[in-house]
């Protein structure tokens, strides 16, 4: 009798629990670096449309895929806003646009021609530029940066949305901003928020405290 069989005669005896049981998936923190961290990273990149891109994927919370969609009719320095069209879920969303930012890629754009996208192949003005190529760039600059911690460049989008948290923004409007469809999505960015952690004393260090009272009475 074949395995299959054999499970299909189990299921129809009396007292069978017809219970199946599923193995439960890993649940992972996305990694997330510190402002520092992000700072030394930019810092380390010489070429400025390669800096550029970086900047605006860590200032605007960007998916590697969105940045080098990019075009000129995006741009809104007025609005200060970025305009992603079709990303994720063909869905068209705004977000936030430095003023740093902006000034870095106007200083791009004014060393360097562009007809339709910000930031084009090499083989193609109509075409845009590979992600492989940042990718490439962000491992490079991590090195330089002498950045140890597992990361990757969708690592600066954790990191936008994280530091954002933490510095008080709502949730919604992070959400907005990274253009989630469920706030469920969004809200893994509590878990990484180290701003309350912070505010908690260890054991460790009050039992230090209470040890220098007790010596000084």
């Amino acid at each position: 009798m074949s395995n299959i069989c054999a499970l299909c005669e189990a299921e129809n005896r009396a007292g069978f629990q017809n219970i199946w049981v599923f193995p439960k998936y890993e649940k992972k923190l996305p990694s997330v670096m510190s402002m520092s961290e992000v700072r030394r990273l930019l810092e380390s990149v010489k070429n400025l449309k390669h800096r550029t891109i970086l900047t605006l994927i860590y200032s605007s919370g960007l998916r590697i895929s969105e940045v080098v969609k990019l075009k000129r009719i995006d741009v809104d320095p007025t609005r200060r806003t970025l305009h992603i069209r079709q990303s994720k879920g063909r869905k068209d969303r705004y977000t936030v646009l430095s003023p740093i930012a902006y000034r870095m890629l106007e200083e791009y754009l004014n060393r360097n021609y562009v007809e339709d996208y910000l930031f084009p192949s090499g083989d193609s003005m109509n075409k845009p530029l590979n992600v492989r190529s940042i990718q490439h760039v962000f491992e490079r600059a991590k090195r330089l940066a002498g950045v140890t911690k597992p990361t990757t460049v969708h690592t600066l989008r954790h990191s936008f949305a994280t530091h954002l948290l933490e510095e008080g923004t709502d949730l919604r409007y992070i959400q907005e901003l990274l253009g989630h469809a469920s706030s469920k999505t969004t809200e893994i960015y509590t878990h990484v928020s180290i701003k309350d952690i912070r505010r908690i004393k260890s054991p460790l260090d009050r039992m230090d405290e209470k040890n220098e009272e007790e010596e000084g009475l």
